[in-house]
């Protein structure tokens, strides 16, 4: 909503010495945000006068019609003769009063005046167009101003309002009333503690008969005035004040009729439609559109009607989209003479889904979709009805319709220290009954707390809490203090968050980039991760109003984001690239329904709680990591190495080890991973062993679907699982005494998982055994096909003495007997 400062001070007494800057930064205090103060003029310079045209000679012989005026400005001059102009515009006469720019005068845009050569002639100055003056845009040239305006020689820049600071005000959605200059003028008022005017306070004379027919239905629109105008001249032109103020509001000047309206729903915020009443068939219906209608609007479009849609319609069918946008058919044209003009109140849900539905936002829908004043409508349209006769020589007639089912606003009961307590500071007592005086309600005593009923101009105001905000903005948000909440002694982070920073630490430290994706994905994501129909991650909640339509779904794993990560890295060249992301995924549980909607003005009930919590989807906390290019780069100190799904691994090993929990891999199948080169991850809990993750390098047909380097690997690991398994961390018993080290080579079958043999050889080493560390894997001619040879490091230490070689080596052969006897193993000669 753009304010300018002229047309607000005639409605509200501010003092002299408040400048635009001044109110701007105090209703922005008061919740009214003032995005801009636009200085308009501020880079014009004078002199700028009024001038008469005295003769008008013709240049024929040049390509374009070209004009030599002789202009009387007065003494502004200097010398009180006529001033000599060349100009080219055609569409004013001897005898014209126009506005003249002398030399020394600076046009907007640094636009110097000066006295110069043209045309054959001097021409000492310029006579104004609009537009060049930063007016309005007006088609038809140069400015003819109307009898009376003003003398020759006399400053225009102050009657042609040259020179305005108008604020430029960021309307949210609640406060509909501030799309007004009615609104934002007592808000200001309230501020400065002066008086209002209001520009809708002026008495109606009931009808005298029946106006044109009309009927409504009270669900779309509970209060509907139609007034008649006739005999008005459409050639009437709209006076200059008005076209200035509707350019400095943002609106662009038409026509009288479409201006009056424009200007009057700029004034009281309520939007007015006019029609050509000689063009419509009859009564008009408010009611919803028919399945199949269709209406041509006045953007030339041809519209498909959805039944949740209101319109205004007479018996050949619908002449207006209501609160959105007028019908072609029944538009103001230059021959019109007889005006009928709307203003309603209608549902504003409906207004709103019509506006995106016809992606129409108009300035009518954008004021009835936040909430207007439900009794403006009888005084917005006399108003425009006598500005018709004012300025365009229309009769107004004195019978009018007005149908009215709006119902009386309930009042609601708030306690006297209400805002106190919300805001925590102590107002003065009869705070809240002064600011919400002011803001237009009615209160009175009701026991120990007070009855207020909202004003009709105040649809936001519906429960306590909105009334102590009222007080609260009024009393100045800057006044209540910030204290930040003390923790109770003890508290720290939790468990589980000390978990998250650590694996975030570690991570990082290895060479890893943290990246935050869009908890949304597609269809095509989860194709691209090759995962098969019946797969659980593709059971996925689907957003009721996605912001992207190619990514309605909540994610059921970190993977896509990852992965999209990586592609847009390596495109911008980066080809060696390691990220990780810690969040959570969203796994509905079978046979969840929708949660219910909860009232505001109490606490949800166990129940309430229950069906909640049974609608939310599982949300467990993963942790996920991919990698490109090469894990360790070449230089001086030698060759480089790539990247591989080993490294995968690792990282998962690690977050295992930060948790302080085992973690056993094998090897598995499971998409988006490669079949061969793919490993489940697992731990123990309560002795039995939790599927944790898998890591390993990923599918080429995975690769390919989202562009990612070849060999490029991935690991995922649900966290919450990881947490699930760490026990009471036990310090160790360090010995002093020195460690006995025995080497063991096995020769297994190939598909005996590695995993295996160190769980055979810690079983049967006992409690000697301090660690088992694989450091050789062959496989060759010596071991025969289909085998593999596996060497291990193993570790013996005891804590109260020195062990004996007998000793070390009669642990050693246990671990390989289990070994032998668990995984048909065999010693390596």
């Amino acid at each position: 909503m753009r304010v300018p400062m002229t047309w607000l001070r005639e409605y509200v007494d501010l003092p002299s010495d408040v400048t635009a800057r001044d109110l701007a930064a105090q209703l922005t205090l008061a919740g009214l945000e003032v995005e801009t103060v636009d200085e308009l003029g501020s880079d014009l310079t004078g002199p700028i006068v009024l001038g008469r045209v005295l003769e008008i000679e013709e240049l024929t012989e040049f390509k374009k019609p070209i004009r030599f005026c002789r202009v009387d400005v007065g003494s502004a001059n200097g010398t009180g003769e006529p001033q000599e102009i060349v100009c080219g515009a055609r569409n004013f006469v001897q005898g014209d009063l126009v506005v003249v720019s002398l030399p020394g005068a600076v046009l907007p845009g640094g636009f110097s005046i000066g006295a110069r050569t043209t045309y054959g002639r001097t021409s000492a100055g310029m006579i104004c167009s609009a537009p060049e003056l930063g007016l309005w845009e007006d088609p038809d040239g140069i400015i003819v101003l109307p009898e009376g305006f003003g003398e020759p020689g006399a400053d225009a820049m102050g009657p042609l309002g040259l020179r305005e600071d108008v604020l430029d005000i960021a309307v949210t959605p609640d406060r509909g009333y501030a799309l007004s200059m009615r609104g934002v003028a007592r808000d200001a008022a309230a501020l400065y503690g002066v008086d209002f005017r209001d520009p809708a306070a002026f008495d109606v004379p009931a009808s005298t008969g029946e106006g044109h027919p009309a009927e409504i239905d009270p669900e779309l629109c509970d209060r509907y005035v139609l007034r008649g105008a006739t005999g008005f001249d459409p050639q009437a032109p709209t006076p200059m004040w008005m076209r200035r103020r509707l350019h400095q509001s943002g609106v662009r000047p038409i026509s009288l009729a479409v201006d009056v309206t424009n200007y009057v729903m700029l004034e009281l915020g309520q939007p007015l439609h006019a029609w050509d009443r000689g063009r419509l068939k009859g009564g008009l219906t408010v009611r919803a559109a028919a399945q199949g209608e269709k209406l041509e609007t006045l953007d030339h479009a041809q519209r498909a009607l959805d039944p949740d849609d209101i319109v205004i319609a007479d018996p050949s069918g619908p002449v207006n989209i209501a609160g959105v946008m007028g019908g072609l058919s029944t538009e103001i044209s230059l021959t019109t003479t007889e005006v009928l003009v709307e203003a309603a109140h209608f549902e504003a849900m409906r207004i709103a889904r019509t506006s995106r539905r016809h992606q129409l936002s108009s300035e009518s829908s954008r004021r009835f979709e936040r909430g207007i004043d439900s009794a403006v409508q009888l005084a917005a349209a006399t108003r425009a009805a006598r500005l018709l006769a004012e300025l365009g020589g229309a009769v107004v007639e004195s019978a009018y319709t007005h149908v009215d089912r709006s119902t009386p606003r309930e009042p609601i009961r708030i306690g006297a220290a209400h805002a106190s307590t919300v805001a925590g500071v102590d107002y003065s007592e009869g705070a809240t009954e002064k600011w919400l005086g002011l803001m237009g309600c009615s209160v009175r005593a009701d026991g120990d707390g007070l009855s207020v009923t909202p004003p009709t101009w105040r649809p936001d105001l519906t429960d306590p809490n909105d009334l102590a905000e009222e007080v609260i903005r009024f009393e100045g948000y800057e006044n209540i203090p910030s204290i930040p909440p003390r923790a109770p002694s003890g508290r720290g982070l939790t468990a589980s968050q000390r978990l998250r920073r650590a694996v975030g630490r570690a991570l990082a430290a290895t060479g890893f980039d943290e990246v935050l994706s869009y908890p949304f994905v597609g269809e095509r994501d989860l194709d691209g991760l090759q995962l098969p129909a019946d797969d659980a991650r593709r059971t996925s909640l689907r957003l009721a109003n996605p912001l992207n339509d190619g990514e309605p779904l909540l994610r059921t794993t970190l993977l896509p984001g990852l992965f999209k990560a990586l592609a847009r890295n390596v495109g911008r060249g980066f080809t060696d690239v390691s990220l990780f992301e810690t969040g959570l995924v969203y796994r509905p549980k079978p046979g969840a329904t929708r949660a219910p909607l909860l009232p505001v003005d109490r606490g949800p009930s166990a129940e309430e709680l229950a069906r909640i919590d049974a609608a939310l989807p599982d949300q467990p906390r993963r942790v996920a990591a991919v990698l490109a290019g090469d894990a360790e780069r070449a230089g001086w100190w030698g060759p480089g190495r790539a990247a591989s799904w080993a490294d995968a691994v690792q990282v998962a090993r690690e977050i295992a080890r930060i948790a302080g929990v085992p973690l056993e891999v094998e090897a598995d199948q499971h998409a988006p991973w490669h079949p061969g080169r793919c490993a489940a991850l697992f731990t123990r809990v309560d002795g039995e062993r939790l599927l944790v993750g898998h890591a390993g390098e990923l599918h080429p047909r995975t690769v390919k679907a989202f562009g990612l380097p070849e060999r490029s690997a991935a690991v995922e690991v649900d966290l919450d699982r990881i947490e699930r398994a760490r026990t009471k961390t036990v310090a160790p018993v360090v010995s002093t005494y020195p460690v006995a080290i025995q080497d063991v080579a096995l020769v297994v079958d190939a598909s005996v998982p590695v995993a295996a043999v160190d769980e055979a050889l810690a079983e049967g080493a006992g409690d000697l055994l301090e660690s088992v560390r694989l450091f050789d894997v062959y496989t060759g001619e010596q071991v025969g096909e289909g085998r593999k040879s596996v060497a291990f490091t193993l570790r013996f230490r005891a804590h109260d003495r020195t062990l004996t070689a007998e000793e070390a080596t009669a642990a050693r052969d246990a671990a390989v007997a289990r070994a032998v006897e668990r995984t048909g193993a065999a010693p390596r000669a």
